[in-house]
């Protein structure tokens, strides 16, 4: 009789641990499940031009020839919103950039990928005209305004035709430089049309080694709407380490590796800008 009831008991607790132990599995399930569909959610970056501006606009007369060179190293894998993943994806930006007097100037960029499975493809161009306050009035900061629109492809851009307002602040400090690039951006077509004006600040600060070698930090981030920021893990937080190299008088050089901190953020990127003044 007291093997019965031992056995009753031994049944009953062991269906109790596989009662408990399938109700643990299926939340787990159900976890990763909601986890891997909010990750495939969320916003993918537009890593085509990685510069946070001076204020300077480019001489009167004269063009501004700069190439946009960046590879993700590690990107997303997954096509998110119709966009095709990062991952190992090299970008070429080819950017023109015109100025007409000393406070005027115009750029054009026209941007490109290069990848493997179909991810090779012209992306789309922007227009970027800017004003600045002259040098000649000796104002305590630099300071300038572009407005650049333009149209890119729905498979590397899900907002197709947007607009960005960049103000652009900057100062120099003996060996000390600082740029500010309060950011606006506003899609008139795609997932972000009706979301607003999204704040997107830019931040640089670097250090003169030598007359020719700065060393420094650059700052990329998207945070959402004003005021209705979205949730951390959905904001875009990057920052690069870089230098600047100033080899001669009518040559650019930016060169750095970026972290990124937030799972919208694209992990791994290096990039390169080769510019020359003609």
């Amino acid at each position: 009789m007291a093997s019965i009831i031992l056995n009753t008991e031994f049944n009953q607790n062991m269906n109790l641990f596989l009662f408990q132990l399938k109700a643990r599995m299926n939340k787990k399930i159900i976890f990763s499940v909601l986890f891997t569909l909010i990750i495939a959610s969320l916003k993918a970056q537009d890593n085509y031009e990685i510069q946070v501006y001076g204020a300077e606009t480019v001489k009167a007369n004269h063009t501004m020839l700069e190439l946009h060179s960046n590879f993700t190293s590690e990107g997303t894998k997954q096509v998110s919103d119709g966009e095709l993943p990062t991952n190992h994806v090299f970008h070429e930006t080819i950017e023109i950039t015109h100025g007409w007097n000393d406070w005027f100037e115009t750029g054009f960029y026209f941007f490109n990928t290069l990848g493997n499975n179909g991810r090779t493809a012209y992306v789309g161009s922007h227009i970027r005209p800017r004003v600045a306050v002259p040098e000649s009035l000796h104002w305590p900061v630099g300071l300038s305004l572009s407005a650049e629109f333009g149209f890119q492809k729905a498979e590397y851009s899900a907002n197709t035709a947007t607009l960005e307002i960049r103000p652009i602040i900057d100062k120099k400090i003996g060996g000390l430089y600082l740029a500010f690039n309060p950011v606006l951006d506003q899609s008139f077509a795609g997932p972000d049309a009706n979301r607003g004006m999204i704040f997107s600040p830019n931040i640089k600060g670097s250090y003169d080694l030598t007359k020719k070698i700065a060393l420094g930090l650059e700052y990329y981030g998207s945070t959402g709407p004003f005021f209705h920021y979205d949730p951390y893990q959905q904001q875009q937080h990057q920052l690069f380490i870089a230098t600047d190299l100033d080899l001669a008088p009518k040559w650019e050089f930016n060169a750095g590796y970026g972290f990124g901190f937030t799972n919208s953020t694209d992990k791994g990127i290096f990039k390169i800008i080769l510019g020359r003044l003609f």
